[in-house]
Formats: C-alpha cells, structure tokens, sequence
C-alpha cells in the first residue's frame, strides 16, 4: 500500500488533474491515503483536497519541513511523492505494484526505489530507433523531481528525508538516493498544463 504526498502552494488548478490519476490506485486499493502539504495557499488547494477525499494540513515553511511531515504521518510503508500538476500514466497502477512486489520478494526495499519515465518524451508514435534513443537519454540522464518519486517509508527515513537546508529538497533526496538505486518504471508522469 502507498501514501502519496503532494507538496502545494496555491495550487487547486494542477492538483485536480494529478488526484484525478490517482483514482484507479485508490480504487483497486494500492493507494491507502494521500496527503496535501500545503504552504498555506490562499486559493481553493484546500477544498479540492477535501472534495478529493485527501488528508490536508497548512504549514507554512519550506517544502522540506512540510515533506517530512507528511512522511511521518504516512501510514503505508510505501510512499509516492508527487509535484502537484505531474499526471501519472493510466498504467501506474500495475507498473508500481509490479515494482514494489518484485522489491519485497527479493529483499531489496531498502535498496531500491522507482521513478517514472517522464511521459511527454515518449509516446510511441514515433520511429522505434528514435523512441529508443529518447528513452536512452533519459536512462543517462539526470532524474527529476517531476518524474515522482515511490520509495519506502524506512528507505526514505534511512536517506534522512528531504533535508530542510536544501535548496531544492526534493532534486537533493534524488541526488542522495543516487542513480544506482533507483529504477525507472515504463509508465509516464507528466506535466500537466494550467488551466
């Protein structure tokens, strides 16, 4: 089971599309709860989580301080964290759960965590040597925040979470997690437009 946490401010216009993703995860029941950090938005961020079913709470501060509180109020073992406006492959479901069975049964859920390939770099329509080229790019690259991130709640707490001096908390937890640890899955994540 997972607890995905969206970190937000002023969000309610990207938020919509990245919790509408989530509803086949919450209906097959892979996601247990999902929790909005928010930094005390002034706009509707606080009633689209509650139309949404999700766990909110205000704290104004940087985003690594409201990330780790998040974190510690997961109860899943699992945890997904997700930029507000990143949208999730319908295939996500199956892909994650693949993933996480495959980590407990060979013992690696402190070894490794998963990403998802960011989806509008690859959509199938085109040639299969230039897709396989994109996707190649994207192994050697960097990852990315916006690419989601699903790990364990004892991984992630043996790393120290986002670290609060960061500049960017999240690109740092990506950073100490390290390429070798972390695995991209097929299914996309991708940036959704405002609206």
């Amino acid at each position: 089971m997972i607890s995905v946490i969206i970190g937000t401010s002023n969000s309610e216009n990207v938020l919509t599309p990245t919790l509408a993703a989530l509803v086949p995860g919450a209906a097959t029941g892979r996601v247990r709860e999902v929790i909005i950090a928010d930094a005390g938005s002034s706009d509707a961020t606080a009633e689209v989580a509650d139309i949404a079913g999700c766990e909110f709470f205000s704290e104004p501060g940087p985003l690594a301080v409201r990330l780790r509180s998040a974190a510690a109020r997961a109860r899943a073992p699992w945890l997904m964290f997700l930029r507000a406006g990143v949208v999730l492959d319908p295939s996500w479901v199956d892909e994650s759960g693949r993933f996480m069975q495959h980590a407990e049964l060979q013992g690696l859920t402190q070894a490794r965590a998963a990403m998802f390939r960011r989806g509008q770099e690859f959509d199938g329509s085109r040639p299969l040597l230039r897709d396989a080229m994109t996707l190649l790019g994207l192994a050697l690259g960097r990852p990315k925040p916006e690419q989601g991130l699903l790990i364990t709640k004892r991984l992630y707490d043996q790393l120290g979470g986002h670290r609060p001096g960061a500049r960017d908390p999240e690109a740092d937890l990506l950073a100490n997690l390290g390429r070798r640890r972390t695995v991209v899955l097929r299914s996309g994540a991708t940036l959704a437009r405002h609206i």
